[in-house]
């Protein structure tokens, strides 16, 4: 068997795999912010960083650096992505820039789902 056949030089992520909305380079999901749609009263849709990953709803995911983000922003992919058919408000998200542009990597995300089941 060769290796392209075995995926031998690659890096795949073991384990669950998403799509950076900016990108397009598939990581994990450790790596990944996850946006999601919240409707305010007036049935507007404004774009939230789901820092649980919680929220209801198709989510986008984007890595967490300015580069993906100005490439989302610049192909309209947060709209399409999360399906939002009219104007989709990202002030929330600019706002929350500081989660968005942390470096990426495993551990930079507390993960409280997961701490508060060890043994420690």
């Amino acid at each position: 068997m060769d290796s392209a056949a075995s995926g031998a030089g690659t890096s795949v992520p073991q384990g669950p795999v998403r799509t950076c909305v900016g990108c397009k380079r598939r990581d994990s999901p450790s790596a990944l912010v996850r946006i999601a749609v919240v409707l305010d009263e007036n049935g507007g849709a404004r774009a939230v960083v789901d820092h649980r990953r919680r929220l209801p709803g198709r989510g986008a995911w984007l890595h967490p650096d300015p580069d993906c983000v100005q490439l989302a922003e610049k192909r309209r992919a947060l709209g399409r992505a999360l399906r939002v058919a009219g104007p989709l408000d990202r002030s929330a998200m600019v706002c929350d820039r500081t989660t968005i542009d942390r470096p990426t990597g495993r551990g930079n995300w507390p993960r409280h789902e997961e701490n508060r089941f060890t043994n420690s």
